[in-house]
C-alpha cells in the first residue's frame, strides 16, 4: 500500500456519525431477554445494564450533543422488547417514542440509520428459543412491519447487529461465559439458520413498503494474524464463523462492518486459540491496540459482498481520550486509502456517542461523551470535537501518539 499523506478528502455525502444501542444506553428494558439474564442468581454477567444511560428521557440532549459537535448522522436501535413485550401485544406509546426520535434527528441534521436489532429480544421471544425457533423469521418480520411506519424518511436501515456475534450467545452461555472456553467457539448452527431467515423475512416485508430505504446488516468484522501453521485453521474458522453473513447479505443494499482489533491466533491440538502478541498495547476489553484493523476489514469485506460499505462500529475502551483521537485517526487514514484505491465506502459511525453499558459492565469506556453514573450528566470529550471537525471538513489530520 502507497504511503499515506496527512490529509485524506472524503467524499461531500460521507456519512459522519456515532453509534449506540437501545439496550446499553435507555435503562430498564425489563421486557427483554437480557434484562432476565442479567438478574438470575447464576448469571455470567457481572453487572446488570439498569438505568444505563437514561437515555430513554435524555435522548434529546444525546442528539444535541452529535448535532452540536457537527455530526450529520445517528446510528441507533429500536428496542423490539419496548413495542412487543407481549406476543403480539404492540405499544403505540413506545412506537411513538421512536418515531419522535427519528423525526428530531432528521430536524437537527443527523440522518438516522436505525437498527430494528441490536442484541436483545422480548422475553418471550427468549423463553421460545430464540433464533432457533422455527416461526422466528415470521415474528421478526411481523416486528419489522409494524415499525415500518415511522421509518418514511429513513434512508439506512440495519436490519440485525453482528448475526454472527448474536448466533455465539448460546454457545457462550451455556460455557458458562467466554472465559470458559479453550478455543474460539462457533455460531449455533440452528440460529444461524434462523437469523439468516429473519433477515430474510424482514427485507422482503419492508422493501414491499419502504422502496426508498437502503437494507443490509452488520457483520462483526476480524482481521485474522495467524501463527505459522495457523493459516487454513484461521480461514476455515472465519468463513464458518462470519462469511456466511456476508453470503446471505446478497441482495442487500449495503454491508456493515463493525472492526475493533486484530485477532492472532494459533493452533493447539487442531483447533484455533488466541495467540496474544506479547508487549503489545491492551485497551480496557483487553483488546489489541490495533487500528489498522479497520481498513483490513473493508478491504476483504468490499471485495467478499462486492456492496457499499458503512462502516457501523469502530472505536476503542480507554481512559485516555487521546489515545481514542489517535486511534481514529489511525483508523481513518486506513479508511480514506481504502476510498482512494476506489473502494465504495459510504459512512464512518463511531462506537460510542456515550460511555455506556457494554453487556456486563460499565467500566469500558468507549464513548466520545462521559457520562456521570449517578447524575446522568453529559461531559462531551475533546474526541468528540475531533470527530466533528472532520465531519464539517472531510479532511483528516493525523494525529501522532502522544509523547
Amino acid at each position: 500500500m502507497r504511503p499515506m499523506p496527512s490529509n485524506h478528502p472524503f467524499p461531500p455525502a460521507f456519512l459522519w456519525g456515532a453509534a449506540t444501542s437501545a439496550h446499553q444506553i435507555e435503562g430498564n428494558n425489563t421486557a427483554s431477554d437480557w434484562w432476565q439474564i442479567e438478574h438470575q442468581p447464576s448469571s455470567f454477567i457481572t453487572e446488570p445494564s439498569g438505568d444505563a444511560c437514561d437515555s430513554y428521557h435524555r435522548w434529546r440532549e444525546d442528539l444535541e450533543l452529535a448535532a452540536d459537535a457537527g455530526l450529520n448522522s445517528y446510528r441507533f436501535s429500536i428496542e423490539w422488547a419496548r413495542l412487543e413485550p407481549a406476543p403480539g401485544a404492540f405499544s403505540r406509546a413506545n412506537l411513538a417514542y421512536y418515531a419522535k426520535l427519528i423525526d428530531t434527528a432528521a430536524e437537527l441534521g443527523l440522518k438516522p440509520l436505525v437498527t430494528l436489532h441490536h442484541f436483545t429480544n422480548p422475553a418471550w421471544v427468549g423463553a421460545l428459543g430464540s433464533w432457533a425457533h422455527p416461526k422466528i423469521a415470521d415474528l421478526f418480520a411481523r416486528y419489522c412491519a409494524y415499525v415500518a411506519p415511522i421509518l418514511g424518511q429513513v434512508e439506512h436501515i440495519c436490519l440485525i447487529n453482528e448475526p454472527n456475534m448474536v448466533t455465539l450467545f448460546p454457545v457462550i452461555a451455556s460455557a458458562g461465559g467466554l472465559a470458559a472456553l479453550d478455543s474460539l467457539p462457533l455460531p449455533d448452527p440452528d440460529h444461524v439458520k434462523g437469523i439468516i431467515a429473519a433477515h430474510d423475512a424482514a427485507r422482503a416485508a419492508l422493501r414491499q413498503v419502504l422502496p426508498h430505504a437502503r437494507l443490509g446488516w452488520s457483520v462483526a468484522s476480524q482481521t485474522y494474524h495467524p501463527e505459522p501453521g495457523a493459516e487454513e485453521l484461521a480461514a476455515a474458522y472465519q468463513r464458518a464463523s462470519e462469511d456466511i453473513f456476508y453470503d446471505a447479505a446478497a441482495g442487500d443494499d449495503w454491508i456493515g462492518v463493525q472492526s475493533y482489533t486484530c485477532r492472532r491466533v494459533k493452533a493447539v491440538a487442531g483447533e484455533l486459540r488466541a495467540a496474544p502478541r506479547a508487549g503489545s498495547e491492551r485497551t480496557l476489553t483487553d483488546w489489541e491496540y490495533y487500528p489498522p484493523a479497520l481498513a483490513e476489514c473493508v478491504r476483504r469485506v468490499a471485495d467478499l459482498t462486492g456492496l457499499p460499505v458503512l462502516v457501523t462500529e469502530n472505536g476503542i475502551a480507554t481512559p485516555d481520550d487521546a489515545r481514542r483521537i489517535a486511534y481514529t485517526a489511525e483508523a481513518l487514514a486506513g479508511l480514506a486509502g481504502a476510498l482512494a484505491d476506489g473502494i465504495d465506502v459510504r459512512g464512518y459511525f463511531h462506537w460510542s456517542l456515550l460511555d455506556n453499558y457494554e453487556w456486563g459492565s460499565f467500566a469500558p469506556t468507549f464513548g466520545l461523551v462521559a457520562v456521570d453514573r449517578t447524575t446522568f450528566t453529559r461531559t462531551p470529550k475533546p474526541s468528540l470535537a475531533y470527530l466533528g471537525a472532520l465531519a464539517r471538513t472531510g479532511q483528516l489530520t493525523t494525529s501522532k501518539r502522544p509523547s
